[in-house]
């Protein structure tokens, strides 16, 4: 049992899809014009539209209501008539851990800001991101790129400010603004503009991007019209429909209003409204990381879709056209009115609310306000208070808990969770104790490792009321597949009708990919979905072996290529040539993520793995080295350069550092498996004993871990103690043929 840097190592490729939806999803919120690239009309595609300019006769109100909404400003050209006021008088603010000017000069407006060289760089401003409560501003740069600025205007208080507040963001760095994370073709503009084509080319890392319109259009909603306006020219007042449009469903229309209020990554690039959301984007939500809190609210910039599948009214089947208008996105109704439309006994099965009784707060107070309780705010960007659509319930339990914000104490900020709580009691009693509760506790239990976590999620995935809480339950079951319960409830739900849940369940099942059996067999029918989610879930899978040429794999491969362009796309790339024995590509593509952000952990890590395939782990400990000077409090990276150093044959640093990262995780089961193992090579049987029953406590699933112990205690002649850590061990894993014949050679 030696100490190796590849055993059980590396960024589980199950959150490989995740991991990418986490990254694009932090900065989308700017769009120009693209700087190169094919005219609209000379892309087939693109030549199907025909301009908001061209629905302004026919549908003044929609257009007039349309024009002057965040949408219809959601990017545009720089217009002094309209901008002038943040450049004019000039200004010096600060900036970070320096300075920012802004001017206007030449006719031109003008920024002074450290660039990449991390030294004050003038850039000229092109093109404006946004109207209310912030607007942002794009440069041109090399290669066809366009990047967003940090430094920020408020129309409103008159005010120049950083969008990343006091995080002082340095040259070089992925998120600043000259890096990837900042980049407008890659992280902004398919959401700021119409049927945008980000036209990447790899080989040259360049763009030549494109689009119908900039920004949020007409046909951004209602798809391609063309043909619509051309039947209209021929056919002047006729009555009869234009047999050329093809109404949307409320579902389609909700999932066009999900492409880019989502935290999300791409598969396509090419999302037309009446497409399903599923078949071009994966969906970031609830899971073991901390984007989410555990009861559902947005904690992370995640936008509204997911907390909107997640919630009751979704479940009810209201939509966003139920509460916003289309075109002006504004809400129907002023405050409680627009609630109560459905909520004062005229809709069936929505619950009648008095408020008066409900709420106990006076009528012309903020805790009167539905929204203020069950939609609260969070401010992202600094200026930007957006409010969460998952529809939740205050609960202060949680808080006191789990450190769940409830919008008791969002208000009532002098107050301590407590008071609220005892509130909350003594109005709603034993209704406090409702279902969603236990899911929140639940869901952090699993965070933690902790196997209270069990039962209940296995419970939630037969729950069928959301499927967004069932996938999200699938997820988090993901380290407990060995146990009898769980499998079997996950593999139910494989031919859901929801193609989200189903394409979960082909992500969580990978690590069984190579057995033959039941979930190799599901895998390979997930290949001929007619969801692409669900098929890129099931070819990423099998990417080990799956022809490229098949149309599951053109869908993966077409992912890939698409999110090429940034760090964890280059980290896709390198697990999949991995999986296929492409170690040397692999490796190339693990150095690019870092080359592009070199400030990232976890991308590190992998390149550390393959530095350590290919037969220098001296590299590998470089990698973890930076990677734990990084994240000095991540477990993980000590216990890694503790198997990196093992293998370079510096033994000497190996204890120490296991001992290190159970310092900082001492339930890293891992660690201290290989610390007893390390311990024991070192002849302290009784030390290296106590790490492995601290493993076993941690992990008691692993059958490794007693077998482990077993040996030791039967080498230093404790043999009752050897049979039952045996016997444990045989438990776990019935077929292992090592702890039955040290079982059988213990017998009394």
């Amino acid at each position: 049992m030696p100490l190796r840097l590849l055993s059980r190592w590396g960024i589980g490729c199950l959150c490989a899809l995740i991991l990418v939806g986490a990254y694009v999803g932090l900065r989308r919120t700017a769009a120009p014009l693209p700087a190169a690239g094919l005219a609209p009309a000379a892309v087939p595609a693109l030549a199907e539209y025909a301009g908001s300019a061209a629905c302004a006769e026919c549908h003044a109100a929609a257009f007039a209501a349309w024009q002057q909404s965040h949408h219809g400003r959601a990017e545009r050209s720089f217009d002094p008539t309209n901008d002038l006021a943040a450049f004019v008088p000039p200004r010096v603010f600060p900036d970070g851990s320096g300075t920012s000017r802004v001017r206007w000069t030449n006719g031109h407006a003008e920024v002074i800001t450290r660039g990449a060289s991390n030294q004050p760089e003038v850039v000229r401003v092109e093109r404006v991101i946004g109207e209310s409560p912030l607007q942002q501003f794009l440069v041109a740069a090399p290669g066809g790129r366009w990047q967003t600025l940090e430094t920020t205007w408020d129309p409103h208080r008159q005010e120049w400010f950083n969008v990343f507040g006091t995080d002082d963001r340095r040259a070089g760095e992925w998120g600043h603004w000259t890096g990837r994370g900042m980049n407008w073709n890659s992280m902004c503009a398919g959401c700021h503009n119409t049927r945008l084509q980000k036209n990447y080319a790899p080989e040259t890392d360049r763009y030549h991007t494109t689009m119908a319109e900039r920004s949020v259009g007409c046909e951004a909603c209602h798809g391609p019209m063309k043909a619509h306006v051309a039947w209209r020219l021929k056919h002047p007042g006729e009555p009869t429909a234009d047999p050329t449009v093809k109404a949307l469903t409320p579902g389609q229309m909700l999932d066009t209003c999900g492409s880019c209020h989502a935290r999300r990554s791409e598969l396509t690039g090419d999302f037309v409204p009446g497409a399903a959301f599923t078949d071009h984007f994966t969906l970031a939500t609830v899971d073991e990381t901390d984007l989410y809190f555990p009861d559902g609210q947005v904690r992370d910039e995640d936008y509204e879709f997911a907390s909107f599948l997640s919630s009751r009214m979704h479940a009810a089947g209201v939509r966003c056209s139920d509460c916003h208008s289309p075109h002006s996105a504004k809400t129907l109704l002023p405050g409680n009115a627009l609630c109560l439309r459905c909520h004062s006994g005229g809709t069936p099965n929505a619950p009648v609310i008095n408020l008066l009784t409900h709420t106990f707060h006076r009528a012309d107070s903020p805790g009167s306000q539905c929204v203020n309780c069950h939609m609260p705010q969070t401010t992202y960007m600094q200026r930007h208070a957006r409010h969460d659509h998952g529809f939740t319930i205050p609960d202060p339990l949680l808080t006191q808990q789990l450190g769940v914000p409830n919008a008791c104490n969002r208000c009532h900020s002098d107050q301590a969770a407590a008071w609220a709580l005892a509130a909350v009691e003594k109005w709603y009693g034993a209704r406090m104790d409702r279902p969603s509760r236990h899911r929140a506790q639940a869901i952090a239990a699993a965070r933690r490792g902790d196997e209270a976590a069990l039962a209940p999620l296995v419970a939630l995935l037969r729950n069928p009321e959301t499927p967004y809480w069932q996938a999200v339950a699938v997820r988090l079951l993901a380290p407990w597949l060995a146990d009898p319960t769980v499998q079997p409830a996950i593999l139910a739900l494989a031919h859901h009708t929801n193609a989200f849940l189903r394409a979960q369940v082909a992500q969580v099942l990978e690590p069984l990919a190579g057995v033959a059996g039941p979930v190799r067999s599901l895998l390979e029918r997930g290949l001929t979905d007619p969801d692409r989610g669900v098929r890129v879930a099931a070819v990423w899978a099998l990417r080990g072996t799956v022809a490229l040429a098949s149309p599951a794999g053109r869908d993966l491969t077409q992912a890939l290529a698409l999110q090429a362009d940034q760090p964890l796309g280059q980290l896709r790339l390198g697990y999949f040539h991995t999986a296929r024995g492409e170690l040397a590509r692999a490796r190339e593509h693990f150095q690019r993520a870092v080359t592009w952000d070199p400030n990232s952990a976890p991308l590190r890590r992998e390149l550390a793995l393959a530095l350590s395939q290919a037969g220098e782990p001296g590299g590998a400990i470089v990698q973890l080295e930076f990677a734990a000077r990084l994240e000095p409090t991540e477990a993980e990276y000590r216990f890694l350069l503790a198997l990196a150093c093992g293998e370079a044959g510096q033994s000497q640093r190996v204890l120490p550092e296991l001992e290190a990262a159970l310092k900082l995780n001492p339930r890293h089961a891992r660690a201290a498996y290989n610390l007893g193992l390390a311990r024991q090579e070192r002849g302290d049987s009784a030390a290296a004993i106590e790490a492995l029953l601290q493993a076993e406590s941690a992990d008691p699933r692993d059958p490794e871990i007693p077998y482990a112990r077993a040996t030791i205690h039967a080498r230093i002649g404790q043999s009752a103690a050897a049979r039952a850590a045996a016997q444990r061990a045989l438990e776990l894993q019935p077929d292992s043929v090592a702890a039955r014949r040290l079982l059988d050679s213990l017998a009394p």
